[in-house]
């Protein structure tokens, strides 16, 4: 009998042995396999070169001035599948995750009014919205309701941002005038990856400590920096409308040098500015549609004034006077 009772133990410790092997090795192989698909290079920040400055405030007509509006960094948790600005009235019709930070109500379904309406994270009682695609670090699975309900390949804990920075700048080469409430704006290409286009990659990847060097791959920051995401939104209004059918053409990018094109007129630039705590060799990945592969090239943000008109011509004040403000 002693021996049976052995016997059987032994057996018991094989198959449960087989069991976890099996079990350790599949979830390598869906870790190694969730990396594999992450398009793009990843890049030692400190084999980038600096980049050169931007121009400089030309003369009295530039509008030299910053504003910084505190809206926290999405404490709330303000997570969700939709797209107003691409894909108003379509509930997940982003197939990704975006990060909000203003107005806390945004989602498909949003309306001027509801926005206008609407409570909000920024402290200042700007109303407007800002968000952008999640970052995921993709060796660890997601267990929250938005890190796996976008779906589409886009899985993974949820890299919480260390910090979110809104800014507005004025122009180097002229003052601005205010944006209209309830213009929307985007910037960057979602589809970069398969359209093989650059003209509208826009974001650029970095870390901190180094403020002149930045790349469009996902950038290797050493122990202690963080990883960092800049998304600097059109800045030249055509007038007339809020928005386009392609979402881009009634907002421009000025010329390297700051002049809008011909028909345009200069309006604040907007600037979202983030950062996370990313630990040297941890893989990271940007939600994407599932056939852009995580591209960081695809990364893009968007965003809807609510400012009111008295608080569009406090910032339009600030940036043409020179001033740095924080509301």
């Amino acid at each position: 009998m002693g021996n049976e009772h052995r016997l059987l133990a032994l057996l018991v410790c094989l198959v449960l042995g087989t069991g976890l092997t099996a079990a350790v090795l599949g979830a390598t192989r869906a870790a190694g396999s969730r990396q594999a698909s992450v398009a793009g290079a990843t890049v030692d920040i400190r084999t980038v070169s600096p980049a050169p400055q931007a121009p400089a405030p030309a003369g009295a007509d530039a509008s030299p001035g910053s504003v910084t509006v505190d809206c926290g960094r999405n404490e709330e948790g303000h997570w969700n599948e939709d797209n107003l600005v691409v894909s108003p009235g379509l509930r997940s019709g982003a197939h990704h995750t975006h990060a909000y930070v203003g107005n806390l109500s945004t989602d498909a379904l949003s309306t001027d009014a509801s926005l206008a309406g609407a409570a909000t994270s920024c402290a200042g009682g700007d109303r407007s919205t800002y968000y952008w695609p999640v970052l995921r670090r993709v060796d660890r699975p997601g267990s929250g309701p938005h890190e796996h309900s976008a779906g589409h390949g886009n899985t993974g804990e949820i890299l919480p941002e260390a910090s979110v920075t809104v800014e507005f700048r004025g122009s180097p080469v002229s003052k601005v005038v205010p944006m209209p409430r309830f213009l929307r704006a985007m910037t960057g290409d979602a589809v970069a990856y398969t359209a093989g286009a650059r003209a509208d990659v826009r974001a650029r990847w970095g870390c901190t400590g180094f403020p002149d060097r930045s790349t469009t791959d996902y950038p290797r920051c050493p122990s202690g920096s963080l990883v960092t995401r800049t998304l600097v939104f059109p800045s030249c209004w055509n007038g007339l409308d809020t928005t386009a059918p392609d979402h881009r053409s009634h907002l421009l990018f000025p010329s390297p040098r700051g002049v809008c094109p011909q028909g345009t007129f200069p309006v604040p630039e907007l600037r979202l500015s983030l950062a996370y705590a990313v630990a040297p060799g941890v893989p990271i990945a940007l939600d994407s549609f599932p056939e852009q592969r995580h591209s960081p090239r695809t990364d893009h943000a968007m965003f809807v004034d609510v400012m009111t008109d008295a608080q569009m011509d406090a910032v339009v004040a600030c940036l043409n006077e020179g001033r740095a403000c924080r509301t």
